[in-house]
């Protein structure tokens, strides 16, 4: 009798729940929205009050709210609806439904982009490919996945190493975004190219046609494919029912540039710098095993502290930094002076008292990411070898130090996103230039961090970090005179109120909120 008093019990306090969260839905997060925070009684809990196999399945989805702090920022009532608009789509149009078996016709040999443009009720598909480490992984699927919002596609992602299904839970309710094992050009994804007849850029060169269009935007993207930034190409690609696209980037900003999207992205997003904030904490929620890395290393290490500072370190290779950046850097030595001039300087972390000090301050956990262990155990010795001038106590952790990127390891990307997550959930941070790793973690946790300034000739530069404009990241490789070939207007020239130069590239392009830059 007692149990099934708990149980009618719980059913009408998870009821009252479920109401309140009905009339509160316009002011959450699309994250947080009513199907992901739906507690009624049938779906959370079965007769005996345990949680339903549907919350089991993706347990960061109803837990990550008890580890963020709420965002300032809001989602636009219209942002909400269109994504309920968009998991109505895809569950329509997703795989194996009647709509997506008719339209994988068209890829059979013999059809042609211009034999068979779509009609108005029938389904439109992107077919996203990986390329690159997870940062840029993650960037450039949230690019893909606003590009199918602009344009009414359903977004599926070709999970070649299985690393999407390993490390996010689907995002969409009572479908999938994996693109089907028996897709049926699926053993040419791996090998599309620049060179391939169905790439975009060759097909405007020769006049081309093919049963699918190929999208080229990685860091090899001539003039030619850069064209997809264009009004005009839009057009065509609109009446396209296939478009394969391969991208490493960020590259919304440029879609704030393609007029026939304007007015859409002003009322999706008011606010120009939570783009990734919103696309990103809708699409990412971590597997259950990297869920469980996550919770457990934060309430071992974090959870009990005052304040929360991460600190993501990232050094490449000077070849890299040269060819993309036009930046070398002779000297690693100066990096972790630079690091902690950079705290010292904005009030991130105290200095150090080589005369002890007495009474209390704050703690601060301070949490060290990079792929070596040095910096990590610079900056924990120096504190936990002296007392700080404010009475602070400062603990220092690095969860992991792999030695080396190493992309396409489940085991390693697992670590990688629990770090990536584990940073968003700090109260500062401080990040490398270039890094797409420290981009997607301030863009979830809704930060503008500082980030540094890397050292030339063993020499800590003054100032040694600039804190970020916007949250947004940066779109490292934007065209820059993609449209002139055609209408005699450099697709950046007119950046607008909103966009401006990176802060750690001049060559990129980000997005920011007029008022508050």
């Amino acid at each position: 009798m007692k149990k099934l008093t708990w149980v009618v019990l719980f059913s009408f306090i998870s009821f009252l729940v479920s109401l309140i969260l009905q009339y509160s839905a316009p002011d959450i997060h699309p994250d947080f929205d009513e199907r992901n925070l739906d507690f009624s009684s049938e779906k959370v809990s079965g007769q005996d009050g345990s949680q339903s196999s549907y919350v089991k399945a993706c347990l960061s989805r109803y837990e990550s709210a008890l580890y963020r702090k709420e965002s300032p920022h809001k989602p636009s009532p219209y942002l909400i609806s269109k994504l309920h608009q968009y998991e109505t789509l895809h569950k329509r149009c997703g795989p194996y439904t009647e709509s997506y078996n008719r339209t994988i016709r068209k890829l059979e040999p013999g059809h042609m982009t211009h034999e068979h443009e779509t009609s108005d009720n029938e389904c439109k598909y992107l077919v996203r490919i990986p390329f690159d480490g997870l940062g840029n992984r993650m960037l450039s699927l949230a690019s893909a996945f606003l590009y199918a919002l602009l344009t009414d596609r359903v977004l599926l992602v070709y999970d070649n190493e299985g690393d999407t299904a390993d490390l996010f839970c689907e995002p969409f309710p009572e479908t999938t975004w994996l693109l089907p094992q028996d897709f049926p050009i699926r053993n040419r994804l791996d090998y599309l190219n620049q060179e391939s007849p169905e790439c975009y850029g060759n097909m405007l060169k020769h006049s081309g046609n093919s049963s699918f269009v190929y999208l080229h935007l990685i860091y090899t993207f001539n003039d030619y494919d850069k064209l997809f930034f264009c009004d005009q190409d839009q057009i065509f690609l609109q009446n396209v029912s296939w478009v394969i696209m391969k991208s490493q980037f960020y590259f919304v900003p440029s879609l704030f540039l393609i007029k026939s999207f304007e007015q859409e992205l002003a009322t999706l997003f008011p606010e120009k710098e939570t783009v990734f904030h919103f696309l990103g904490r809708y699409l990412f929620f971590p597997s259950n095993p990297v869920w469980e890395l996550i919770t457990r290393y934060h309430r071992t290490y974090l959870e009990k502290s005052d304040e929360k500072i991460g600190i993501q370190i990232r050094i490449f290779d000077p070849r890299f930094l040269a060819a993309a950046f036009n930046f070398t850097t002779s000297t690693l030595e100066a990096v972790p002076d630079t690091i902690l001039a950079c705290a010292y300087d904005n009030n991130v972390l105290p200095r150090i008292n080589p005369n002890g000090s007495l009474g209390s301050g704050k703690s601060k956990s301070v949490m060290v990411t990079s792929l070596t262990s040095k910096y990590y155990e610079i900056i924990r010795d120096m504190y936990w070898e002296h007392s700080t001038v404010n009475g602070d106590v400062i603990g220092v952790f690095q969860p992991s130090s792999e030695g080396g990127q190493k992309t396409g390891n489940k085991k390693h990307d697992r670590k990688a996103l629990a770090e990536i997550y584990l940073l968003s959930l700090t109260d500062k941070l401080i990040i490398s230039p270039w890094s797409t790793f420290g981009y997607v973690a301030q863009g979830l946790g809704g930060l503008r961090p500082w980030i540094l300034h890397m050292p030339k000739n063993e020499i800590v530069p003054n100032p040694p970090c600039t804190q970020a404009m916007s949250m947004e990241p940066c779109f490292q490789k934007p065209p820059s005179n993609g449209c002139k070939m055609r209408t005699g207007v450099d697709s950046t020239g007119a950046l607008g109120s909103y966009i401006r130069q990176c802060e750690d590239t001049s060559q990129g392009i980000k997005l920011v909120d007029p008022m508050a830059s």
